[in-house]
């Protein structure tokens, strides 16, 4: 999510988003207990002939119980006929991928398939590890921008937590195996959707989450009058001094943030060098990274200076900064949106923005900053889902000049590395989760085709597959 910026830059109000549609709008939806069980559970009959009755109850209740056995249990042999590596990308032909118990055990041309394996059969496919999208507002939703900061008088921590169930199935039916979370989800709906996920209640994809978002006073409103007060602290930490900011990072990670994301240039004034230094120390000494929403200008100089681990937006950056960011190690988590959102959005300056990042993506690459693929998928659009907005982006990459390949390893391996999961997810790979996706056509030789997925591995769980 951003939002205005103090710059001269027009049109800046805040965008914080998510994708909430009817059941319709999404073909193969799924459906949790027959994926996770393999069949239909059956009804049983009871008379009230005392133990006759017990019995069948009993076995009843054991055979829903074996019935639900999770579908990872099981080993799963996949023939790949094109098995992509996008850190590389290069193509391995007709390779075998074994799984079992949630992982990769095994990957090459010559794996031995056990007699009791399911053997799923992607030989004509293009075969890759899932999708990542490092800038996500998976519980919130707005039709058009100026909507933001009223939503909250709308909906509550359990409606955003029951929208980010929704949109996330959504992602991971598409291939989306992966999510960074970025805030404004309310009261951390998004580590209890998390939580939840991870404990197997549901299917969705692995979610990280910034927990509530740290900025300057206002969060990433502007304008309210003083008699409304601070409703802002929903979602924000108000926190203007360096202590401050690290008592606010202490409270995040103890209701469960997974990552620290800060908002630096959102009003007329800005997080100083100490005050970002003093985010990234707290947070880096609890193990967790540091992303911070900065458009350009001095405050951007700050947060560079201040040794985050990403920059979020980044659309004005200087050749300068992004050269520091270069040497620095430092991941752009450019959130590059298309033209065509920001107008459905009424958003104002859309051309003028839409311009300018497409414009810094193609200096980014040209330069070599670490980039990462994320969406911060901003409104509403008509007839598409929130995959389908996702898909959007790969337009303003193309119109940028980055290849498929360089595409592929941004949004894999990249964010991968971002998320600090690098060996855990992100290839396919002995040891790794087996979050893989196929696809009937190359992305390699057309991005789009990522549009055209129709198998879907999570943790070696089958969700979706050709028909």
């Amino acid at each position: 999510m951003f939002a205005e910026s103090a710059s001269n830059s027009p049109g800046f109000r805040q965008l914080r988003i998510s994708h909430f549609r009817p059941p319709e709008k999404v073909a193969h939806r799924l459906d949790w207990k027959q994926r996770l069980a393999g069949a239909t559970l059956p009804r049983f009959a009871c008379s009230l002939e005392g133990r006759t009755c017990v019995r069948r109850i009993v076995f009843g209740f054991a055979l829903c119980v074996l019935l639900a056995a999770p579908a990872w249990a099981q080993t799963v042999a996949i023939r790949a006929g094109n098995l992509i590596n996008p850190a590389t990308g290069t193509v391995a032909k007709n390779q075998i991928i074994l799984v079992k118990d949630q992982k990769i055990v095994d990957v090459g041309p010559s794996v031995a398939i056990p007699a009791d394996a399911q053997v799923v059969d992607l030989s004509g496919e293009w075969v890759m590890p899932g999708v990542m999208d490092a800038h996500t507002h998976i519980t919130q939703s707005v039709q058009y921008f100026h909507e933001l900061d009223s939503n909250y008088l709308r909906e509550d921590t359990p409606l955003r937590a029951l929208r980010g169930l929704w949109t996330g199935e959504t992602l991971l039916n598409a291939g989306i195996t992966t999510v960074r979370d970025v805030g404004n989800d309310a009261n951390f709906a998004a580590v209890a959707l998390r939580k939840a996920i991870e404990k197997g209640w549901f299917v969705g994809p692995t979610i990280q989450t910034a927990g509530k978002i740290i900025a300057p006073f206002g969060g990433q409103t502007g304008g309210i009058p003083q008699e409304i007060g601070p409703f802002w602290q929903f979602e924000y930490y108000d926190a203007d001094n360096p202590e401050e900011i690290r008592k606010a990072v202490r409270e995040n990670i103890y209701y469960g943030a997974d990552l620290i994301k800060l908002v630096a240039d959102n009003s007329d004034y800005h997080y100083s060098v100490d005050e970002i230094r003093a985010a990234v120390d707290e947070a880096h000494h609890a193990n967790k990274a540091v992303a911070v929403h900065v458009l350009g200008g001095e405050a951007a100089d700050n947060v560079i200076a201040g040794g985050v681990d990403s920059i979020e937006h980044g659309f004005f950056l200087t050749d300068d900064q992004l050269r520091r960011m270069k040497e620095k190690g430092m991941f752009l988590s450019g959130t590059d949106f298309p033209t065509a959102h920001f107008e459905a959005g009424q958003f104002k300056g859309a051309k003028v923005v839409g311009a300018a990042i497409v414009d810094r993506l193609t200096r980014a690459y040209k330069i070599g900053v670490k980039m990462a693929f994320g969406t911060d998928i901003v409104t509403d659009a008509p007839n598409e889902t929130r995959a389908d907005m996702t898909w959007d982006y790969l337009a303003v990459w193309r119109a940028a000049g980055v290849p498929p390949a360089e595409i592929l390893k941004c949004m894999t391996t990249n964010d991968a590395e971002l998320l600090r999961i690098s060996n855990q997810r992100g290839a396919i790979a002995k040891g790794l989760f087996a979050d893989i996706i196929a696809m009937p056509e190359s992305p390699l030789d057309n991005i789009e085709s990522l549009r055209k997925v129709n198998f879907v591995m999570k943790n070696g769980a089958i969700v979706r597959r050709p028909k």
